[in-house]
C-alpha cells in the first residue's frame, strides 16, 4: 500500500511537471497549451505508457472543481470596465449563441451519425461553448495586442458561456435517461422554466456569496498566507451552496468572482497572485485527468464524421450564431468574423461530454469521443491561426506601453494602500525629467545599491528603483511615466498619424483648415467631442475616423473613457481584408434601403414616360404639327 501511494504520486507530479515544462513551448512558438495538456494526458493514457483510469464520476468531480476555480479567477480578473464594454455581445453571445449553436449543430450530428435527435442535441449542448482557458490564454499569453472591444467580448463571452451549456447538456441526459420522448412544445416550456431557476437560483447565490467574501476578508484579520486558501474554499462553497439548492454553481461562483475582484477587498495583490497559481494548476489537472480518461484507439471508427462535424461547426454553426447575436450591435464585420472564429473549444465540452457516460446512455462514449476529436481539430486549426487571422483582419493595434518592471506590494494592515516598486526604464517620461503627481508619495530610491531618501536623489536616473505609497486603485499614469516608449514596426510607424491633434480643440478650425465637411451642429463640438460622436459615443485606443481628405486617430483614452490623444493623418487607412459576411443591422438596413430606391426609380420613370405620351396625346393636332415644323 505504502509503495502504491509513492508510486501514484511519483506519476502524478511527473506529468503535471511535463505539463508546466510544455508551457515554454507553447509561449515560445504560439502553440495552444491546452492541445499540449491533453497531447501529454493522450500519450500517458492506455493507448500510451499505459496508465489506466478510466473512472468517469472521479474525471467529472475533478475536472468540475477546477472549473469552478477557472472561472472564478476569470471572474476575479475581469474589470467593471470590460464588462460593461462588452455585455451586451458576450451575454448574447452566452445565452443566444450557445443555443442557436446547439439547434444548427444537433441538426448536423444527426444526419453524420448514427444518434437520435436528443442525443444529437446533447452532443451540440456539450461543444457549444467556447473554452475560457484556451481564449484567456491565446489572447493575454499570446501577447495578441487587440483593439479592448473584441478582446473584452470574447473574454466575459468564454467565462459566462459555461452555465448554459452545462444546463442543456445535464438536463437533455436526464431526460435521454429517463427513455422520456416529450414534445417539442413541452420540451421547449421545461428547459426554459428550468433555465430560470437554474440560472435565478445561481446569479442569487453568486452575489450573496460575493457580497459575503468581501465582508468576511474584511472583517476577519486573517494572516496573509491562510487568506488566499480562505477565499478559494468560499468561492467553493458558493460553487456547492448554489448547485445543492438546484442553482448554476458555475454561474455563482463566476459572479461571486466578479463581486469579490470589483471591490476594495483587502490584500488584492496576494490573492491575484495565489488565485493565477491556483488557475494554472486547476487547468494543468483538469486537462490530464480528460486526457488520460480518453482511449484513442477508439477515434478511427468515428473519425470522419468528427472531423467533418468539427469543421461544420467552425465555419457554418458558430459563424451564423455570432452574426445572428450580433446583429443589433452594429460591430464591424472584421470584428465580428474574428469573434466567430475564435470559439475555441477545450476541457468544458470535454466535461460535458462525459455526462453521458455517467448518465448510462447507450451511445455515451460515442458523444465522448467525438465531441474529444471535435476539441483537437478546433485546437489545431483555430488555435494556431488566431494571430494570423487577427492581424489579416487588421485587429492588432500598437502597443500602449514600453516594458514596465513593477511590483506591487501589500502593506500590513492597510486595507485601502498599496507600496508600489518600479524601476525606472530607459527612455521614460520620469527618466525625462516627468514630475511624479502629488497624489503618489515617494518614499525611497535605491540606486547602485544605496538607499537614499526621495527628496536627496534630485533627478531620477535609468536604473532607479523607486518605492512609492499610492492609494489602491491608483490611476494608469504611474504605469505612463515609468514605463520605457513602446516598439513600433516599422510598418505601424505611421499607425497614429503624423501630426498631433489637441482633443479640446474647435472642431470649426478643422473644417477652415481642411474643409472635411462638417456639418454647423459638429463645428460647435470640440475635436475630441466629434471624434466620440461619429464612433457612436464610446471611443477606444487606435479608432479611426475619415473626415473628408484627413483621418484622425485615437492615440490615448483615460479611465473614464475620455479622448486625450489624437493625431491627424492624410495617408488612406491601410487596406483590412474584405469580409463578405457577416453585416451589420446597420449595414442591412442602408442595402434594403438602397434596393427600394433601386427598385422606385425604374418604376417612377415608366411613370414619368407613360404621364409624358398622355399628354402629348391629349395636345390640339395644331400643336403637334407646330412642334414638327
Amino acid at each position: 500500500m505504502e509503495h502504491a501511494i509513492y508510486l501514484v504520486t511519483l506519476v502524478g507530479t511527473a506529468l503535471v511537471v511535463a505539463a508546466a515544462f510544455s508551457s515554454l513551448i507553447a509561449f515560445r512558438f504560439g502553440a495552444p497549451l491546452l492541445l499540449l495538456f491533453l497531447c501529454i494526458g493522450l500519450a500517458s493514457g492506455t493507448d500510451g505508457l499505459g496508465i489506466q483510469f478510466d473512472n468517469a464520476r472521479i474525471a467529472y468531480f475533478a475536472g468540475s472543481l477546477a472549473l469552478a476555480v477557472i472561472l472564478f479567477d476569470s471572474g476575479f480578473g475581469t474589470p467593471l470596465n470590460a464588462l460593461r464594454q462588452a455585455a451586451g455581445p458576450a451575454l448574447s453571445l452566452a445565452t443566444f449563441g450557445v443555443l442557436i449553436t446547439t439547434g444548427l449543430f444537433g441538426a448536423a450530428a444527426h444526419y453524420l451519425l448514427d444518434l437520435t435527435w436528443l442525443e444529437s442535441f446533447l452532443l451540440g449542448a456539450a461543444v457549444a461553448s467556447t473554452d475560457a482557458a484556451a481564449v484567456f490564454f491565446l489572447l493575454r499569453a499570446g501577447e495578441i495586442n487587440l483593439r479592448e472591444r473584441v478582446r473584452s467580448t470574447l473574454e466575459v463571452e468564454s467565462g459566462t458561456n459555461d452555465p448554459i451549456a452545462i444546463f442543456l447538456t445535464i438536463t437533455l441526459v436526464e431526460i435521454i435517461a429517463a427513455h422520456a420522448n416529450p414534445e417539442t412544445n413541452v420540451l421547449v416550456t421545461s428547459l426554459f422554466l428550468g433555465f430560470l431557476l437554474n440560472m435565478g437560483l445561481g446569479a442569487v447565490v453568486g452575489v450573496l456569496g460575493g457580497l459575503a467574501i468581501v465582508r468576511l476578508v474584511d472583517r476577519l484579520n486573517l494572516d496573509h498566507g491562510l487568506l488566499p486558501i480562505f477565499v478559494l474554499t468560499l468561492s467553493l462553497m458558493v460553487f456547492a451552496a448554489a448547485g445543492a439548492i438546484g442553482g448554476s454553481g458555475f454561474l455563482a461562483v463566476y459572479i461571486a468572482g466578479l463581486i469579490a475582484g470589483n471591490s476594495d477587498i483587502r490584500a488584492v495583490t496576494i490573492l491575484k497572485r495565489f488565485q493565477d497559481g491556483m488557475s494554472w494548476l486547476a487547468q494543468i489537472i483538469m486537462f490530464l485527468i480528460l486526457g488520460l480518461f480518453a482511449t484513442p484507439s477508439q477515434f478511427p471508427a468515428i473519425m470522419v464524421p468528427a472531423v467533418a462535424l468539427g469543421l461544420f461547426l467552425m465555419f457554418i454553426a458558430r459563424p451564423i450564431a455570432v452574426w445572428l447575436c450580433l446583429i443589433p450591435f452594429r460591430l464591424p464585420r472584421p470584428e465580428v468574423a474574428f469573434v466567430s472564429w475564435v470559439g475555441l473549444r477545450g476541457a468544458v465540452s470535454i466535461l460535458l461530454a462525459i455526462t453521458p457516460l455517467l448518465g448510462g446512455l447507450e451511445n455515451g462514449r460515442v458523444i465522448f469521443n467525438t465531441a474529444f476529436i471535435i476539441v483537437l481539430v478546433s485546437l489545431v486549426i483555430q488555435g494556431w491561426t488566431v494571430g494570423p487571422l487577427a492581424r489579416r483582419l487588421g485587429l492588432i493595434v500598437p502597443a500602449r506601453l514600453g516594458p514596465l518592471d513593477k511590483v506591487e506590494l501589500e502593506l500590513p494592515g492597510s486595507a485601502h494602500h498599496e507600496l508600489l516598486a518600479y524601476r525606472v526604464a530607459h527612455g521614460s517620461p520620469v527618466a525625462r525629467g516627468e514630475r511624479i503627481p502629488r497624489w503618489a508619495r515617494p518614499s525611497l530610491v535605491l540606486r547602485d545599491g544605496r538607499s537614499m531618501r526621495f527628496q536627496d536623489m534630485g533627478r531620477l536616473a535609468a536604473g532607479d528603483q523607486v518605492y512609492i505609497f499610492v492609494p489602491d486603485r491608483y490611476p494608469r499614469l504611474l504605469d505612463k511615466l515609468f514605463a520605457s516608449r513602446a516598439v513600433v514596426d516599422p510598418e505601424d510607424a505611421d499607425f497614429f498619424g503624423a501630426f498631433a491633434v489637441d482633443p479640446a480643440r474647435s472642431a470649426a478650425e478643422l473644417e477652415a483648415a481642411y474643409t472635411p465637411g462638417l456639418t454647423e451642429a459638429e463645428q460647435k463640438l470640440t475635436v475630441g467631442a466629434l471624434v466620440t460622436a461619429r464612433l457612436g459615443g464610446h471611443a477606444e485606443y487606435a479608432d479611426r475616423v475619415l473626415l473628408g481628405p484627413i483621418e484622425l486617430i485615437v492615440r490615448d483614452v483615460d479611465d473614464k473613457g475620455k479622448i486625450t490623444g489624437l493625431g491627424l493623418s492624410f495617408e488612406p487607412t491601410a487596406p483590412v481584408a474584405r469580409v463578405p459576411v457577416f453585416l451589420s443591422a446597420g449595414e442591412i438596413g442602408d442595402r434594403v434601403s438602397a434596393f427600394i430606391r433601386n427598385w422606385r426609380k425604374p418604376t417612377e420613370t415608366q411613370l414619368a414616360e407613360v404621364q409624358a405620351d398622355e399628354k402629348l396625346a391629349s395636345e390640339p393636332k395644331e400643336e403637334k404639327a407646330t412642334t414638327k415644323s
